[in-house]
């Protein structure tokens, strides 16, 4: 029993570190969203 509640804990530590370092709005997930944004209208606005 003692090894499921730990096994759990350690489970919900992961995902709330998940959450914050990549999936929040202020996760990298969203910086490289950003970025491509950004790199994608630099390549549209270069004149041939």
């Amino acid at each position: 029993m003692r090894e499921i509640l730990i096994t759990v804990m350690l489970l919900i530590v992961v995902i709330a570190i998940y959450n914050v370092t990549i999936g929040g709005p202020e996760g990298s997930k969203q910086h490289v969203r950003d970025s491509g944004g950004r790199v994608n209208g630099t390549i549209q606005r270069i004149n041939p």
